[in-house]
């Protein structure tokens, strides 16, 4: 039995349809490095993160506490944007999370479908106790495969917060939803 520490990445320093790839905010920075106090304790444990900069670098202070390096994985990057909306520039990013936002995985192209179900595979084999930084849409996604809830956005989850799942033999299973965000993000 693993307990997985899902922790959305702090405050960016840019919107996700402004640059696409932006690292963090002073205000993210001061936030990881809070949050680095709060779950020191927990460990040492593995530290996985998404390879976007906001997500490798809110990982950094917990990292340093414990004083091990950050696994990078694919599996935990955001939800990926399909070709027909990426040829459109960064700006129509936005607009189509929004019409996302209210749908089921069941309803999105194979991209989508086959990117939750790396995650949530990617979820179920482990093995070991984790901290994972990792993004909103990641959160949503393996929240959903924990409740058998195949919207999604069923949560808002705040920067920094996070989110617990236990892994067993018979799946996902929620023990902690994170902080929620006040205003809604999407």
């Amino acid at each position: 039995m693993a307990r997985l520490y899902l922790v959305r990445h702090a405050q960016a320093a840019a919107r996700f349809d402004e640059d696409p790839d932006p690292g963090l905010s002073e205000e993210g920075k001061e936030a990881a490095v809070d949050l680095a106090l709060q779950l020191e304790s927990l460990g040492p444990m593995q530290i996985l993160t998404s390879p976007l900069e906001r997500a490798r670098e809110s990982a950094l202070p917990l990292a340093n506490r414990w004083g091990i390096m950050p696994e990078v994985s694919a599996a935990f990057s955001e939800i990926p944007t399909p070709p027909e909306i990426a040829e459109k520039g960064i700006r129509a990013r936005g607009p189509w999370l929004q019409q996302i936002a209210t749908q089921r995985f069941s309803a999105q192209p194979p991209l989508i479908r086959a990117w939750r179900e790396g995650l949530v595979g990617m979820l179920r084999s482990s093995r070991y106790d984790a901290v994972i930084f990792t993004h909103f849409m990641v959160i949503n996604a393996a929240l959903g495969a924990a409740l058998n809830d195949d919207r999604l956005v069923i949560m808002n989850p705040d920067y920094c917060s996070c989110t617990i799942l236990e892994v067993d033999r018979s799946g996902l299973s929620l023990i902690t939803r994170g902080k929620e965000a006040k205003t809604p993000v999407l």
